[in-house]
């Protein structure tokens, strides 16, 4: 049984994240939570130094969050007529990323699936302010949906590595199921600044071809090329449906959030984004 997490504003772009996730996991077993959270403005510390009994506000957000996840059900329920799907309805006062934490412990969350823009985001921001530290903060992997992305089965997977993966890391399973259900093509990329891989990683990569024997697979170089060069050059050669990476501590994908020039960089809104923690973000 998998256990999907699906933050929702009730935006548009929310129920397309959903959406996606509806239809990758089709033929699993799978509860879906769908989680809202609320910060109601009678928190404010102001307001509450005013007013001694703010609770009331604190209630109708409450019962409007849930009638809101109730309608977004029925919506899914309408579209998706899917026997193997159950749902299980939060609403919390609390920040989003705070209560996402929560949830993942609480029920054992084995992905979170959440698009790239909120219902106020700029469409030229590389990624969602709450998507961002979601990612940044999750112990389970996260897959952001791009702005009015639709569905198409991950039959070509790009996954850009710098072969420092942990060969024990708990969520290959993950991505490994996702290859299997949906017979994808892996291409595993490496970008290659003119510096011989170690030891160790000339094992990851061993490592990498026996784990992913069963599914066709072929291996990349782009040399001379960062890796965010080397991921737009591949997609301008070839078609994926869905890119790859591990969050490692320290590393590119620290940049990949943060530098402000990320926007233009056009690939990123185009294909589901698989974002898995690395061993130490676990620890």
């Amino acid at each position: 049984m998998k256990r999907i997490l699906l933050p929702t504003d009730f935006s548009e772009n929310a129920f397309n994240a959903i959406r996606y996730a509806m239809q990758l996991f089709r033929d699993d077993d799978t509860t879906f939570y769908l989680l809202n959270t609320f910060t109601p403005v009678s928190y404010n510390v102001g307001y509450l130094v005013e007013t001694p009994v703010p609770y009331d506000f604190e209630n109708i957000a409450l019962m409007n969050s849930k009638k809101q996840i109730e309608e977004t059900e029925k919506r899914i329920k309408k579209e998706f007529k899917n026997p193997r799907h159950n749902f299980i309805q939060l609403s919390a006062l609390n920040t989003l990323v705070g209560e996402i934490k929560e949830v993942v412990d609480k029920y054992m969350i084995d992905c979170i699936i959440m698009g790239t823009k909120g219902a106020t985001g700029a469409k030229e921001v590389f990624i969602g302010t709450h998507t961002m530290y979601t990612i940044k903060n999750a112990k389970c992997p996260v897959i952001a949906v791009p702005d009015g992305f639709e569905y198409e089965k991950p039959k070509d997977v790009l996954f850009a590595t710098d072969y420092k993966v942990k060969q024990d890391n708990a969520f290959l399973p993950f991505l490994k199921e996702i290859c299997d259900r949906h017979l994808c093509r892996m291409n595993i990329l490496n970008a290659y600044y003119g510096v011989a891989l170690e030891e160790h990683q000339q094992e990851t990569k061993q490592f990498l071809d026996e784990y992913f024997k069963s599914n066709a697979h072929v291996f990349h170089l782009a040399e001379g090329v960062d890796v965010l060069e080397a991921i737009e050059d591949f997609q301008v050669k070839y078609k994926i449906n869905l890119l790859v990476m591990i969050h490692n501590k320290h590393s590119f994908f620290e940049n990949l959030l943060f530098k402000p020039v990320i926007h233009q960089i056009a690939y990123h809104t185009n294909v589901p984004f698989l974002v898995i923690p690395s061993k130490k973000r676990m620890e």
